[in-house]
């Protein structure tokens, strides 16, 4: 498929051969909530953690004689039921993550892509970089895409240290290599910014194999 190129002014200045198969195929909405759901579990924490009543530091003693009170017997203060006793199937420290296999993530992050070309959100940028890391060198080429206040979403040839600091005081953009790429982001990302060279990029590592 063909695509436009843009300046960082937001000029139109040439076309581009895009990857169908990257780019101009079928979404699977499947694959996309798999993915998702995915990198979702893999950045929870798991260190909630309840003490049961094994584990509270209370007193051992008995609350009341075991008769003739008419309450119910209690054998100490620990009891789940009891202001400051333990927990009940609390939760315990765990890990959340998990794998997917990768046809489906590859698959995921094609469908991604190929919906925002569907949905005009995806645009071809000539490649640039910041020269010394300064963020007011990128907003500039934010405000010319008019994407301010956007989610913005960067995806670049290779890890270009500068542009990530220049990018790191801006708090709806995000920077993404072209092989590490984010289902999340490109999901909400209202934005995506690919540069010239990492589209070719990513019509080479992410077509079939």
């Amino acid at each position: 498929m063909e695509a436009k190129v843009y300046s960082t002014a937001a000029k139109e200045i040439r076309t581009i051969n895009l990857n169908d198969e990257v780019f101009g195929r079928e979404v699977s909405d499947g694959a996309i909530y798999n993915a998702v759901n995915n990198e979702l579990a893999n950045r929870r924490v798991g260190t909630a953690c309840t003490k049961t009543r094994a584990e509270v530091n209370y007193s051992n003693t008995k609350p009341y004689k075991q008769k003739g009170t008419g309450n119910a017997r209690r054998g100490d203060k620990k009891s789940p039921i009891m202001v400051g006793g333990g927990t009940i199937f609390g939760p315990k420290p765990r890990d959340y993550s998990y794998t997917i296999p990768k046809k489906v993530k590859r698959l995921a992050y094609k469908s991604l892509l190929s919906l925002g070309v569907q949905e005009n959100r995806l645009v071809v940028v000539e490649d640039f970089t910041s020269e010394n890391g300064k963020t007011k060198d990128l907003a500039q080429i934010m405000k010319a895409f008019e994407t301010e206040d956007q989610r913005t979403i960067i995806v670049m040839k290779d890890d270009d240290a500068m542009l990530r600091r220049a990018a790191k005081n801006i708090p709806y953009v995000r920077v993404l290599a072209y092989d590490k790429l984010s289902a999340k982001e490109l999901l909400y990302g209202r934005k995506i910014l690919v540069l010239e060279t990492a589209a070719a990029k990513l019509g080479e590592f992410y077509g079939e194999r």
